[in-house]
């Protein structure tokens, strides 16, 4: 799992993430389930930010794919952290998506608002990739709605949606993709 935390969570996966991956974890017990916190400042320099989570992000999954040609990916990121998913599937190689078996994502920056905060067009997930992706957006989300307010951004936990992204990438996982 290569998970990016949204901007102004301390360093690591963030309260969305861990959450996430802890359920994933519980819903494969017995599977090797390995994390990778995507390294950047998640600041509110928030396109800089974000060039620097895609550096990285993009970087360690070439990497694991060079490596464990035989792993399963699973991407996921929270606010900020989609954005720097997104922009991840855009600058890799379009084979690389053969190895990623899932995406989830969590209040995506997609509305005016959020669009105002990057200075411009919002990254946007890579079309192989989206067949195979899961993306939340609360009711009033600021972020990824026309209107609303922070509030519901800060929820995606409390309202169960890492259990459901969980779900679905365990589901995934299960329906004959092998993990390694």
């Amino acid at each position: 799992v290569v998970f990016a935390r949204g901007s102004g969570q301390p360093v690591g996966l963030g309260d969305v993430g861990d959450a996430f991956v802890g359920s994933l974890q519980e819903q494969l017990a017995g599977l090797n389930v390995n994390v990778y916190p995507v390294e950047y400042p998640a600041s509110t320099d928030y396109r800089n930010s974000a060039v620097l989570g895609e550096s990285d992000a993009t970087a360690h999954i070439q990497a694991t794919v060079a490596n464990c040609p035989k792993t399963k990916l699973v991407l996921g990121g929270y606010s900020q952290g989609a954005s720097v998913i997104a922009m991840s599937s855009n600058a890799l190689p379009a084979p690389v998506a053969n190895h990623v078996v899932a995406v989830a994502l969590f209040g995506p920056p997609s509305s005016p608002y959020s669009t105002s905060l990057w200075g411009g067009p919002l990254p946007v997930l890579a079309s192989s990739y989206r067949p195979k992706t899961i993306d939340f957006c609360l009711t009033g989300d600021i972020y990824c709605e026309d209107s609303g307010s922070v509030v519901p951004h800060l929820m995606y936990v409390q309202d169960g949606k890492t259990v459901e992204a969980a779900t679905f990438v365990a589901s995934r996982l299960r329906a004959g993709q092998s993990v390694s």
